[in-house]
């Protein structure tokens, strides 16, 4: 798994990875990579579940402790964006599939973004102001938060590692885009007999 998004970071997206390249960069022979995975479709897959799981766990834990504020936007940006630092090749992986892996892997993630905004939509549904917000409302509230979130990883991951400068912007970014759509959240009203 390392051996193949070391390769997918230094190289093309893994689509493009045959599995000779990657057990080589693994120092194993061939026939290994059948003991783990029964294709390289399987280990692609397992990579993206490895990729989301532990992000997923992390911003449950921080968007449970307090109601939206300040703090828990500026927590869940932070959160996020020094776990795409920490995982970079994870990411990039994730990234360079999104936009050009095969239509297996964008389906996957895709379902992984939307298991996202459904679960921002649920813990949307705990807070006050949002209470006589329906649920397919809610879920079309947190969908541009995420994608947003999204698009600005994706210029996160184009900056160099080391630019500390920019990697500040993107999070001050994400942040104000976040704040800026709960302002308007806060102000919508579902209308039932409409479903506008």
């Amino acid at each position: 798994m390392d051996a193949a998004l070391d390769l997918v970071a230094k190289k093309a997206p893994f689509s493009s990875l045959s599995l000779r390249e990657v057990t080589k960069r693994a120092g194993v022979v061939p026939t290994a990579f059948y003991r783990h995975f029964p294709d390289m479709s399987a280990l692609g897959l397992t990579l993206l579940d490895e990729s989301f799981r532990t992000l997923r766990q992390m911003m449950r834990e921080v968007r449970q402790q307090e109601l939206p504020s300040e703090r828990m936007i500026r927590g869940s940006m932070d959160t996020f964006f020094t776990y795409v630092r920490n995982n970079r090749n994870h990411f990039l992986f994730v990234s360079k599939e999104l936009y050009g892996g095969s239509a297996t892997m964008r389906q996957a993630i895709r379902r992984e973004i939307r298991l996202f905004v459904s679960e921002l939509a649920m813990d949307m549904s705990r807070f006050p102001f949002l209470v006589d917000v329906s649920a397919e409302d809610l879920q079309m509230m947190a969908s541009p938060v995420v994608n947003g979130v999204v698009a600005l990883t994706q210029e996160m991951l184009e900056l160099d590692e080391d630019d500390e400068t920019g990697q500040q912007e993107m999070l001050l970014i994400a942040e104000k885009q976040v704040r800026l759509i709960y302002f308007g959240v806060a102000l919508w009203r579902s209308h039932p007999d409409t479903n506008t």
